[in-house]
């Protein structure tokens, strides 16, 4: 299971939603072997004056959000996936993107009317 949560600004990447939301599902599908049609973003995007950073307009924060148990290689490949793919399809430089991959047991997820633990699901399905 993994969600993304993009925040940045609305005036820069509103129109642009579908291009972000398919490359980086595009990079997650690559690296985590989500599957295709398990796509969960949601744009949390912000006025101008409600994202103060010392970074350009276009500066975009990525926040995964997913079930715990990926070791260190799992969660490097998609970071570097993200800078190497999505950061160069979005005209973005290094320093406007920036991943966090926030991880949970899957216990503390409420999926399909039961705690993400009792699902059955396998890394194919997004684990």
């Amino acid at each position: 299971m993994a969600q993304v949560k993009v925040y940045g600004r609305r005036d820069v990447w509103g129109p642009r939603r579908r291009e972000v939301s398919d490359v980086v599902h595009a990079a997650l599908v690559s690296t985590w072997g989500v599957p295709q049609d398990q796509r969960f973003h949601r744009f949390l995007l912000l006025d101008a004056d409600d994202l103060l950073a010392p970074r350009s307009q276009e500066y975009l924060i990525l926040e995964v959000l997913c079930f715990s148990g990926r070791g260190p290689v799992e969660r490097r490949a998609l970071i570097n996936a993200m800078y190497v793919e999505v950061a160069p399809a979005l005209g973005l430089g290094a320093d406007d993107l920036e991943i966090v991959i926030i991880e949970s047991p899957p216990g503390n997820w409420g999926l399909r009317g039961v705690a993400g633990n009792e699902l059955m699901l396998s890394r194919r399905a997004g684990l």
